[in-house]
């Protein structure tokens, strides 16, 4: 028998996915800020994290967080408030509010970091 990759799996594979870079992100995140403490390192690690390619990492963050803070809210909605029934309508209502606060988000982060 074939299994089918339906939503509710794509779903649970990007919130561990998510989960997991979001880990690594923040092990990342206390190791750079534990280099700045040093006065000789500050300007050095501060120009460069200043590069176009991590003002786009930043923005990627942004994806991840909101994407994993709404498939959260997705997965308590199913177990706490009997949505398994709906979960895929669920989701996609989720997405699309994510899509708006991500797209809201990402614009000042473009214009701020020098991207755009």
């Amino acid at each position: 028998m074939r299994y089918k990759w339906r939503t509710g799996q794509w779903a649970f594979v990007l919130h561990r996915v998510s989960g997991l870079a979001l880990s690594v992100y923040l092990v990342m995140h206390l190791y750079v800020v534990s280099s700045l403490y040093q006065p000789e390192n500050f300007n050095k690690v501060m120009a460069f994290l200043n590069q176009p390619l991590f003002k786009l990492l930043e923005i990627g963050l942004l994806g991840a967080v909101i994407y994993h803070s709404l498939n959260g809210i997705r997965v308590g909605l199913i177990d706490f408030a009997n949505g398994t029934a709906k979960h895929a309508l669920i989701f996609w209502v989720l997405m699309a509010i994510g899509a708006v606060i991500f797209i809201a988000g990402a614009i000042p982060f473009l214009h701020h970091g020098g991207v755009l």
